[in-house]
């Protein structure tokens, strides 16, 4: 019995050991890490938690490893979530790295290097390459429409290819605003930024305050804006496809007058003006012509094609990228195109270990064909199908009129069945049938050249001391090709010899920055040090046009510079630009304690070649400091302020952007004289306006207060409070005539202040397989003008529309800069006993010439008369609001992405109907004017003698809010299966539509609310943005 209990006992032993050995014999376990596009993630590490047993993945994204079932391997690479997984069994692991945004968005672009988001203590906001995939961005500013706080976008046309108008931070100056566009380390003009593709971006920042622009010094006073272009990454080749095709369509049409109404106002206009019946049967006419279905189209199509690989090494690693994007426009197709092919090449290389080479090089090849006016009232073809009267038809086909005047006339344009399109008698100047019009523009087209790059070696001699180099420069050759026709487009638009015309100018910018960079920690205490020199020359420019007159082609094809033509029919011109020069020593502190006080401290040292030697240099130091009390001990922690830093600055940066050598008398021509009695005349020069040795810069200061914080873990808050004052606007300085100046001398003379609060919020959190992102933003922004020098209110002049009786801007002290100026209107006079009781408080009658259905105008200064002296501000062109909203989910394959942004509190003036043409079509509004006592009060009578200047008085009957919320884009798409595609070898592949501009809410009445321009909000007949549907696809293998 003892024999067997000992034998069981054996026996439950070996057993029990048997089974150990076998849960813990090793054994090899392999896999791929993928990163969540499909895409294998090489370097990796794979570590068995608890031991220092491990091993890295290779290019591929492979890795093998021994181990034993039930142990835990770890997973972790910078930049993603380490992921744990418990050993099952030996088959093969494939293993998803999901990225860490929290850790991504610690690092930032800053001027001359990266900084941790924890420790930056500027302002400083932007948009990264994640927030940007597969959306239709032909133009880099669009990236930071509603995206970022703090800049104010608008568009300047709809037209393809067209710029936006960019404001940081508020109008900073009178003279030039746009900020200073950085590309890869690349100063480029604000007008030369649309070479870039944008699938061709890592990253976009903008610095905002002075304590983060100062660096740049004397060019940052309007903004920073840095663009960091792809690199190539670590691993096997990766190649990346993405296109897109679809159609836009106008998102609005005007009501306009049909030609029975337009023949019934207008009569009634003859009669009121003391005139005759024009129209004996207007309804005759029924809808008569609809011009802006002529001029629009709805499928405008457009096709974007983006190609990129990208790979390398330890030694070397690279981004090679090909794009091409190919848009119709929505007004008259045929002549508004653009086309932009993109080639780049970025580069990285470690010669040795402590010896680094980099490049990045950039081409892109640009083609415009536009329409000419995209907003302006003086023709084209939105001006000619808002204003043209509908009773013109498109085409005359009736042979007998046809047959007489104006048809008859040399020039005139017909269609492919030698029909003469319509030419109205009724509406004439610059307004004429647009599709006569489009033939004068046929083969006309712009076109731009642009070669961007740098190329840098960076030396490591021991850890944290790195020495730098940079050589960069942008080459840009642009020039147009046009050919007008003889044409007769009405008896205002006549062209009696034809032209062939050619321009092409040459402009080269480069720059070349040394720096030094010591970063060290000792203990708890972490410094950066950052010295530097640069210098910086633009403007190196030439150019050159040739017109030939009178050559023997009767259409463009067959034109060309090769026909002989006398010297007499020739024009030529040529100009070499002035190169502008600026030389600078910069240096920056960076310091923190624990991440926990922080410290920035700039220093910059610049000049200019566009100041004398009283002040050719300047210098633009900042100071900024930061607290993270969530990091001191006494902080607890609670679930409801996870991370707090609270951060503030005070710094000043510089604008030379005034012409060149005004603070010299330079000598003009044109001064000829006579001498004596004989009347001979003599070539005469003098200078131009006396000299200022005491010119200097434009000063820009900002204090900067705000907070960063992280709440209940899922919310992100970014505050920031501003006020940002500029000195010594650059200006003429009125002179007495005695002086005998032609010119008037430019001097430090205004002040301006903008004030404002950005606002950033996001929040992020996983509903189990539904994972949802929300980021908004919002600014609030006002600005002032604080003073013009001694003894000047306001400047003279302004921007005018049309015949106005005045400008319809001031920029005046205590005021917006270029604010809506004019007549309010107190109503309309219903009778003629309210214009005779209509008085000052002396009892005078203000308007005693004015009849019933007129506006009755504010007398301001109660002096009984209406006149110049009764104007009051109407309304600020700059939006005091300004948001957006991007709202992302994502449940298993399907994404979804909804993107809206807007603008508030800012004026538009809606200058649409030509005032000066006297038989121009209305909207339908005018159907709602004066015809009685008590039919309207707030649209005056229509007449052919309106003395009381109704419509040419600029005032309030013009202006409208300016606000507006727009979709701007909504994506949904799909991701088809990882282990499907593994099948075919394709590491992603996504499909997805997009729509743009789907929506608009405004109560604004004209084509689009969003107008830029050098004065924000004119309508003068603007290219309205489209409505744009596309179906697109990304693959990745």
């Amino acid at each position: 019995m003892k024999k067997n209990n000992l034998n069981l006992k054996s026996f439950a032993i070996l057993f029990i050991i048997s089974t150990w050995f076998s849960f813990a014999q090793e054994i090899s376990i392999s896999g791929v890490v993928n990163d969540e596009t499909g895409l294998p993630v090489p370097g990796v590490n794979v570590i068995k938690k608890g031991t220092k047993i491990g091993t890295v993945t290779d290019f591929d994204g492979a890795f093998a490893i021994n181990t034993e079932v039930g142990s835990t391997l770890s997973f972790s690479y910078v930049g993603y979530v380490t992921q744990d997984v418990v050993v099952k069994n030996s088959s093969s692991l494939n293993i998803t790295l999901a990225q860490d945004l929290a850790q991504l968005d610690e690092v930032v672009v800053v001027g001359y290097g990266t900084q941790k988001r924890s420790v930056v203590t500027g302002a400083i906001s932007g948009v990264k390459q994640s927030e940007l995939e597969d959306l239709p961005i032909t133009r880099v500013e669009q990236t930071l429409q509603g995206r970022v706080s703090g800049v104010t976008i608008a568009a300047n046309a709809g037209q393809p290819g067209a710029s936006s108008t960019v404001r940081v931070r508020g109008i900073t100056t009178l003279n030039n605003n746009e900020p200073l566009w950085v590309v890869d380390g690349v100063i480029v003009d604000a007008g030369g930024i649309g070479f870039l593709n944008q699938s061709d971006i890592e990253s976009v920042e903008v610095l905002k305050d002075a304590a983060s622009q100062a660096i740049y010094g004397s060019r940052a006073a309007t903004g920073v804006i840095l663009i960091t272009t792809k690199k190539g990454k670590l691993g096997k080749l990766s190649v990346n496809y993405n296109g897109y095709t679809g159609v836009s369509s106008p998102a609005r049409k005007l009501d306009l007058l049909n030609a029975t109404e337009y023949a019934t106002l207008l009569n009634e206009k003859s009669v009121n003006g003391g005139g005759s019946i024009l129209f004996s049967d207007p309804s005759s006419y029924g809808e008569g012509t609809d011009w802006q279905s002529v001029i629009f189209n709805n499928s405008a199509k457009r096709t974007t094609q983006e190609f990129s690989l990208s790979g390398g090494n330890d030694v070397s690693k690279f981004f090679a990228s090909f794009g091409y994007t190919d848009q119709e426009g929505i007004v008259m197709s045929d002549i508004s195109k653009y086309t932009r092919k993109n080639i780049r090449l970025n580069s990285t290389h470690n010669i040795t270990d402590k010896l680094r080479f980099g490049q990045t090089v950039g081409y892109s090849n640009e083609k415009n064909i536009g329409i000419g006016n995209t907003n302006s009232e003086f023709g084209g073809p939105l001006s000619s199908a808002i204003n043209l009267d509908p009773l013109t038809p498109i085409v005359e086909t009736n042979a007998t009129r046809a047959g007489q005047a104006p048809y008859t006339n040399n020039g005139i344009w017909r269609d492919a069945n030698g029909n003469p399109y319509g030419i109205s008698a009724l509406v004439a100047q610059e307004m004429s049938n647009p599709l006569a019009y489009q033939k004068t523009l046929s083969g006309n087209y712009g076109w731009a050249d642009n070669f961007v790059g740098n190329a840098y070696v960076e030396i490591e001699p021991i850890e944290g001391l790195k020495f730098r180099s940079t050589l960069a420069g942008k080459l840009a050759y642009w020039g147009y090709e046009s050919y007008t026709p003889v044409s007769y487009l009405n008896a205002a638009s006549i062209v009696t010899q034809n032209n062939i015309s050619r321009g092409t100018n040459k402009g080269f910018d480069w720059n070349i920055e040394n720096t030094v960079s010591y970063t060290k920690s000792l203990k708890n205490h972490n410094f950066s040090v950052l010295l530097g020199q640069g210098v910086y020359v633009d403007n190196i420019s030439s150019g050159e046009t040739v017109t030939y007159f009178d050559i023997p082609v009767d259409n463009y094809q067959d034109a060309s510079f090769n026909f002989s033509v006398p010297t007499d029919q020739i024009d030529a011109s040529a100009y070499t630009g002035v190169e502008h020069r600026v030389t600078s020593l910069f240096s920056r502190l960076n310091y923190d304690y624990k991440e926990k006080y922080l410290l920035t401290a700039i220093a910059r040292r610049d000049g200019s070649t566009r100041f004398g030697g009283n002040n050719k240099y300047g210098i633009f130091p900042s100071v900024s400091v930061g607290w993270v009390p969530s990091k001191e001990s006494f902080w607890e922690t609670n679930e409801m302020i996870n991370q707090l830093k609270i951060r503030g600055g005070y710094g000043a940066s510089g604008n030379d952007s005034s012409p060149d050598y005004v603070y010299l008398a330079t000598i003009g021509d044109g001064r000829d004289y006579t001498i004596g009695t004989s009347g001979s005349v003599t070539i005469g020069n003098s200078p131009d306006a006396p000299s200022n040795p005491d010119l200097k810069w434009e000063e820009t200061s900002q204090l900067n207060i705000g907070f960063d914080a992280r709440l209940f873990k899922n919310f992100s808050v970014a505050f920031d409070w501003y006020k940002k004052e500029t000195t010594g606007i650059l200006q003429p300085v009125p002179i007495p005539g005695y002086v005998g100046a032609v010119g008037l001398p430019t001097g430090n003379v205004g002040d301006m202040e903008n004030t404002g609060i950005d606002l950033e919020l996001g929040f992020n959190k996983n509903f189990n397989e539904v994972n949802v992102s929300l980021n908004g933003n919002v600014s609030f922004l006002e600005n002032t003008v604080t003073s013009l020098g001694n003894g000047i209110d306001f400047i003279s002049g302004g921007a005018t529309i049309q015949s106005s009786t005045y400008p319809i801007t001031r920029t005046q002290v205590g005021q917006p800069v270029n604010s809506f100026y004019g007549y309010k209107t107190n109503g309309i006079f219903q009778n003629q006993a309210e214009i005779n009781g209509y008085v000052n408080s002396a009892g005078t009658v203000i308007q005693p010439n004015a009849q019933p259905g007129d506006f009755k105008w504010q007398d301001l200064n109660d002096d009984g008369t209406i006149d110049s002296d009764d104007r009051d501000f109407l309304g600020s062109s700059i939006p005091k609001i300004t948001f957006g909203f991007t709202f992302n989910a994502d449940y298993k394959n399907f994404d979804l992405l909804v993107f809206f942004q807007g603008a508030s509190g800012n004026k538009i003036f809606q200058g649409l109907k030509r005032l000066d043409v006297e038989n121009a079509n209305y909207q339908t509004a005018a159907l709602g004017r004066w015809v009685g006592e008590g039919t309207s009060n707030s649209y005056p009578r229509l007449t052919t003698n309106d003395t009381n200047n109704n419509f040419s008085n600029p005032s309030d009957f013009y202006l409208e809010d300016g606000d507006y919320l727009r979709f701007k884009t909504i994506q949904i798409g799909y991701s088809l299966p990882a282990d499907v595609l593994s099948k075919l070898g394709i590491d992603k592949l996504r499909i997805y539509l997009t729509s743009e501009n789907l929506l608009t809410f405004t109560k604004y009445s004209g084509y689009d609310p969003e107008i830029g321009g050098g004065i924000f909000g004119i309508d003068r007949g603007y290219y309205p943005q489209a409505i744009t549907n596309q179906l697109g696809i990304n693959l990745q293998f």
